[in-house]
């Protein structure tokens, strides 16, 4: 016999290690991509549901005020009693269940408008992923007198 058929083969070729390498990387960017989209996803539910608590706690406010929030001030005026508002009008820790405004999904302070163009007494505002106004997408601005 043969001494090389005898030998059995120990370990893989380069050309199955690299098929290897090829689809671990194939199969990483693909869970990748969809983490990442999920990711997003839940950065506009918690936007929206943080722009949906300030704008109660803004309709809250002038109910018992009589005003809406300064918008020079904006929505500090939800946390600290201003000083033109009685402590009886005032609710008791403010109108949030936190004692700091609460930032948008990417980490971006919320901005507060009196008299938008849409003819609301005021709209909250997130410019979305990119921080600017205007986009599409993930960089789309969300708007808390949005129905959904």
């Amino acid at each position: 016999m043969n001494k090389r058929q005898n030998t059995r083969r120990k370990g893989l070729t380069l050309v199955e290690i690299m098929a290897v390498i090829i689809i671990l990387g194939i199969l990483a960017g693909v869970v990748a991509v969809n983490v990442l989209s999920n990711i997003d996803k839940s950065k506009v539910i918690a936007t929206k549901t943080s722009l949906k608590q300030l704008h109660s706690a803004v309709i809250s406010f002038k109910m018992d005020t009589g005003r809406y929030p300064d918008e020079s001030i904006g929505l500090d005026e939800l946390i600290e009693i201003p000083s033109d508002i009685d402590e009886e009008d005032w609710h008791d820790g403010g109108y949030l269940e936190t004692t700091e405004i609460p930032e948008d999904g990417w980490g971006n302070e919320f901005i507060y408008e009196r008299y938008p163009a849409s003819g609301k007494p005021f709209v909250i505002i997130s410019y979305g992923a990119d921080g600017e106004e205007g986009g599409e997408g993930y960089d789309k601005d969300l708007l808390s007198t949005d129905a959904d």
